[in-house]
């Protein structure tokens, strides 16, 4: 008896210590990253703080309305929309208007919000016309979730263009929300478990991220497949409503000059331009870039376009997006061909 007893001591005196220790790792973890920026535990307190489960199984999550965190260094606050993005009413009034789809790039994750391609284009074109660009990205979003998006909600906005910034991760699979979520709370359950990802996809020769996302884009691949028909079908509602639409297709960033995924995004290229979807591919512009590949991204551990990137996109996509926003007068005074305007569908640009 004095045996089972002193065992059990043993036993309650090491669960009590372990839990001492995981209470004492997870305050220090909470301290230590809130001084020290990971991309991994960024992500999760962007998913809790900021992000909300959608009605639509199709959209998956929003951006809570109103909401306010400071992410990556940056500060990210939403409207009464839930977008990051000034307030704009449904309500139209005389501006052009602009529904802008996308993903975490779009929404300018790690960057400020003035600092997005979104907001430098709306700047810019605000110089000569009053032109209204609604900023609908999220993070993870993918294409399905992207088209659903503007069923839901951007066509409230009665745009006259709609303008979706293409990511190669956006072929994924529309993910299923976990029962696990409520663990991506603890920082050390998010610190820890993002690092042996890391080790196991490091130590997994065909999970190296090229082949990831190179694999997305097989012909039988659900996400690719639920890409194609999303393209098709939010061209088909645009068309009916009258309202122009445009894909741009921005590189993954951490090989512009030697392009590892030229094939794939031949492929999607030329899927849009066989659906008649005005196309403009940013490959050939970023390929120009001599600086270190480092500078385009806002961490060294996340190639998240930096503001020097956003900046390379808002200036490489200007003259192609105010394609069919501004009248002869305004686009002489812009310095935009006339000719852009006169083969809107025809003067796209392929990279590499």
């Amino acid at each position: 008896m004095n045996l089972i007893k002193a065992i059990l001591r043993g036993i309650g005196a090491f669960l009590i210590s372990m839990l001492i220790f995981l209470v004492l790792l997870e305050v220090t973890l909470q301290i230590y990253t809130r001084v020290s920026i990971y991309y991994d535990v960024e992500m999760a307190r962007y998913a809790n703080e900021i992000k909300v489960s959608a009605d639509n199984p199709k959209v998956g999550h929003y951006h809570q309305p109103n909401a306010e965190a400071y992410l990556m260094g940056t500060e990210f606050k939403t409207s009464s929309h839930g977008w990051r993005d000034q307030e704009y009413d449904y309500e139209r009034n005389d501006a052009y208007r602009v529904v802008v789809l996308g993903d975490s790039l779009t929404v300018g994750w790690g960057v400020e919000q003035w600092e997005t391609y979104e907001h430098l284009l709306e700047e810019r074109f605000n110089e000569v016309r009053p032109v209204e660009m609604i900023n609908t990205g999220n993070g993870n979003y993918n294409t399905e979730q992207q088209a659903n998006v503007y069923f839901d909600k951007g066509a409230s906005y009665s745009p006259d263009k709609v303008v979706m910034f293409y990511f190669i991760n956006d072929a994924e699979v529309t993910p299923k929300q976990s029962e696990y979520q409520w663990l991506a709370y603890s920082r050390a359950v998010t610190f820890f478990w993002s690092r042996l990802r890391g080790l196991f996809t490091r130590s997994d020769q065909g999970q190296t991220f090229e082949g990831f996302y190179s694999a997305l884009y097989a012909d039988d691949q659900p996400g690719w497949v639920a890409s194609q028909a999303a393209f098709i079908e939010l061209r088909d509602v645009l068309n009916e409503k009258g309202v122009e639409f445009q894909v741009v297709m921005i590189p993954e960033l951490h090989n512009v000059q030697d392009y590892p995924f030229n094939d794939v995004y031949d492929k999607v290229y030329g899927f849009l331009q066989s659906e008649g979807i005005d196309t403009l591919d940013l490959r050939t512009d970023f390929a120009t870039y001599t600086g270190n590949p480092v500078n385009l991204w806002v961490a060294l551990d996340d190639a998240h376009p930096s503001a020097l990137a956003h900046q390379m996109i808002a200036d490489a996509s200007y003259d192609f997006v105010a394609k069919g926003m501004l009248n002869t007068e305004v686009d002489d005074e812009l310095g935009i061909d006339a000719s852009l305007e006169a083969e809107a569908a025809s003067s796209t640009k392929q990279g590499e």
